[in-house]
Parts: C-alpha cells; structure tokens; sequence
C-alpha cells in the first residue's frame, strides 16, 4: 500500500553503509529510524540470530523460554522496573502501557480513574490508543473518532507550559506519557525541570508516568535510557526500534505492583518476545556494555561531542543552519531553506538523512561510526546543504 514516498531500491547492507541495486553506496544516518544502532549486520548480532535460528524460530507465548527470561531479567535491571511484556514494535508497547495504566487503576476499584495526559507535538504510535496520544492532527485525519479520555499539555519550551500541567494533572489523571527528547517533532529535549516537575506531581495525585524511551531508548543520548539523565524513575517505560537490532521487538516494562495488573487473558501478544528476536538483542545488550558505549564517558557521548563539534563548524562557515538540537547521536538541525532539497542532495552525495518538519532535517548516525565516516558525513551534509541553497 502506498503508504510511504519512496524510490531508493536498497539491495544490502554493511557497517555504516548502505548500497543500492545499482551498486552506489550511501552513509546511512537514517539507521532504519533509529533502528539499526550498530550500523547494518554487525557480526555479533548476525552471529546471535545464526545461532537462535538453528534452535528455533517461534514458539508463542504459551510457553516460556530461556531467552525471553534473560532479556527481561537484563532490561529489568537496565530500566530499575520489575517486570517486562514484550511486542513487537514501539506502537505496541505504547498501547500496552496505556492499557496497563488504565488497568491499574480499575483493578483498584478506580474504572473512572482512565484520562491520559500526554505533552503537545509527541509522537507515540500509530494504534489507536497510541494515537490518540500523539499531537500529529495529520495522523489523525479519517481514523476518528479516537478513544476518548487523552488529554495534551503544553511542551515545556511553549508559554504557559508549567502552569498547564499543574492544572492537567489530578485525581481524574491515570497517567502522563512523554518522550524526554521528542524525536519525530524534530529532537526537542524537555527541560529537565518539566520532566521533574511531571514526576512530582504524578506522585502527589497517585498517578503514573510512562516515558516513552521507543527511539531514545538503549544510548541513543548516552545512558541506557533518556530519562537517567533527568533523575526521574518511571512507573512504566516503553522500548523498541534498537532493542530488536534490526528485527521487530518492543518492551513494555513497569515496576511490579503496576505490572500486576495484568492476569492471564487481559492482554498479550503472538509473537511478542520472539526467540530469535530475544537472542539478538541481548547481543546488542552486550556489545553496548562490554565495548563501553553507554554512560557520560562512553563511546556513543563521544562521538556525539565530535558530531556536535562538528555541526557548529558547518554552521559558523554560514551554510543555512539556523538552530541546531542535540541529545546524544539524536539531532535536529533547523534550516533556512526547505528541508526536502537537502535530503535529496544529501542522498546524490551519498548520505542518507531524513526530514520531520518543512524546514527540519534529523540525524540518526550510527553508534559504530568511525571517526573517517563521520567526517565524510559532515562533508557530505556540507555539499548537500550548499547544492540546496544554491537551488532555492
């Protein structure tokens, strides 16, 4: 179905690096949306679904396995939650949290307790429930009507933002759930304040905050998860795109008292928890741990300074970069011409880059990028964005 503009036929993958039917390579700062964290078909990720697929492929969730255990046991202690329900995408996890919240409380004898508050230009899936807490009124167009019972706040950069969500949050309020770092609305961090301020009075009004970590999940701003840097502890996270290391998986995790309001038969899931998808993340897991990427002084944080360094070179020698966001290997970069020209010129120089707005490009790089590639990157965003304002 036509449901996304494309034209690039892609025909494989290696590193840092995709190449198309026609032979032509292209540096990959798209990263499949975040997904492919450690660049295209990194041996110990290959190595792990070689060895999961000779055991077996799937075995659905009657039953346990050994793999989806130890995943949950990792992302447990990874997320400071008790307990883990696995999907197979972002959407899913956020639809799952939302149904947790809600029954949470009517386990509690709460049913009326179900309003979920959510922060203005977020983007939580495409499900219903998921989309019924996201601010895109383009997603919205012919789906109506969404679920009743959300309700959206200002973002803390807007006027009157603080002041909005003291009056959000109450007694009615089951849960808030927001991205520390909006992705889709062109990498907007929250001011940590906001964030501290959205825990502060979840726990006064016995509410839940759920942080979407679906693409600032698993160092993609430096520490495990986005929220660790803004000292607050969820009651529910959410996990996807890197998790699965190229294959479909979400988590949905929840400290234990909340996750125990779902029984056999409230909710599930086919092929949630896959076994080969289990086994690759966890080999993302280690390779995260072991080689030292996550943390203020791990690989991702450098090289996100390099690339931030970098950046501001390019936009003090006057290319048409008016402001530049950036939480880790997560950037937006806010241009003066129309970002559309830039992503096509940027893929006739051989990167490839995306656009979340008219005017707003995002930069997804790979945490495997060397310090030659992201040079040759920065070059080609140059030529990219001097081809454009040349054509404008």
């Amino acid at each position: 179905m036509p449901t996304y503009r494309r034209h690039l036929l892609l025909a494989r993958g290696e590193g840092s690096y995709l190449e198309d039917t026609a032979g032509r390579r292209y540096l990959d700062w798209v990263t499949g949306i975040a997904v492919n964290a450690l660049g295209h078909r990194h041996p110990r990720v290959v190595e792990a679904l070689r060895q999961a697929s000779e055991r077996f492929l799937h075995v659905s969730n009657l039953y346990r396995t050994e793999v989806q255990e130890a995943l949950a046991a990792r992302l447990s202690r990874l997320t400071g939650l008790d307990r883990v329900f696995f999907a197979n995408s972002g959407t899913e996890a956020n639809e799952a949290a939302i149904k947790l919240a809600r029954r949470f409380f009517a386990a509690r004898g709460e049913p009326d307790r179900y309003e979920i508050v959510s922060v203005r230009h977020g983007f939580h899936g495409r499900t219903l429930g998921a989309l019924a807490a996201t601010d895109k009124p383009q997603y919205h167009q012919g789906f109506g009507p969404l679920p009743p019972g959300f309700r959206r706040i200002p973002r803390s950069d807007e006027e009157g933002a603080f002041q909005a969500l003291r009056a959000a949050i109450g007694p009615q309020t089951a849960a808030v759930i927001l991205e520390v770092v909006q992705g889709e609305a062109g990498v907007y961090p929250l001011d940590p304040e906001y964030v501290r301020e959205v825990r502060r009075l979840t726990e006064h009004w016995g509410a839940l905050l759920i942080v979407d970590e679906v693409q600032t999940g698993m160092g993609r701003t430096g520490p495990f998860a986005a929220y660790q840097q803004v000292g607050v502890q969820p009651d529910i996270c959410t996990l996807a795109k890197a998790l699965g290391g190229g294959l479909p998986l979400g988590a949905t995790c929840a400290r234990e008292e909340v996750a125990q309001a779902f029984q056999p038969g409230t909710h599930g899931s086919t092929f949630g928890g896959n076994p080969v998808a289990c086994a690759v993340a966890l080999a993302v897991l280690d390779v995260l741990e072991e080689e030292g990427y996550l943390g203020p002084e791990g690989r991702i944080s450098r090289l996100a300074q390099a690339l931030g360094r970098g950046l501001a070179r390019l936009q003090a020698q006057g290319v048409p970069i008016t402001a530049i966001r950036q939480a880790g290997l997560m950037v937006g970069v806010d241009l003066a011409l129309p970002a559309s020209g830039v992503v096509a010129a940027a893929e006739e120089a051989g990167l490839l880059i995306n656009a979340t707005g008219p005017h707003t490009l995002r930069l997804l790089p790979p945490y495997t990028l060397s310090p030659e590639e992201l040079e040759e990157g920065l070059a080609k965003l140059e030529r990219a964005l001097a081809q454009a304002a040349g054509q404008a």
